[in-house]
């Protein structure tokens, strides 16, 4: 059983996850609002919301495979400067690739 002025909060998107909200008998508004947020955060919907917004499209194939050509003529290219001594072979761990963390 509800009191006659029931206040109601939905939030709807598109994947049609609704979150509602009933104002009890002697309750804040502010304290309304902070559960309706808290049942939005638990919902995940605003997480959704921001994966769907920043979401990157997968790269074709030909984009995959034209990358990877690219990579492998430079690498070819530099095998190559270095037996002509143009370029010096680096040795050791690379930076930011692996090995302890620096404190």
């Amino acid at each position: 059983m509800h009191i006659a002025g029931v206040a109601r909060l939905c939030y709807y998107f598109p994947a049609m996850i609704n979150v509602e909200v009933q104002k009890d008998e002697g309750e804040s508004t502010l304290n309304l609002i902070r559960r309706f947020s808290r049942r939005v955060t638990g919902a995940g919907i605003i997480q959704g919301m921001r994966g769907r917004r920043y979401r990157t499209r997968a790269q074709s194939a030909l984009v995959r495979r034209k990358h990877t050509l690219k990579s492998i003529a430079r690498r070819e290219e530099v095998k190559e400067l270095i037996k002509l001594g143009k370029m010096v072979e680096q040795t050791g761990p690379r930076k930011g690739k692996g090995g302890p963390k620096k404190k």
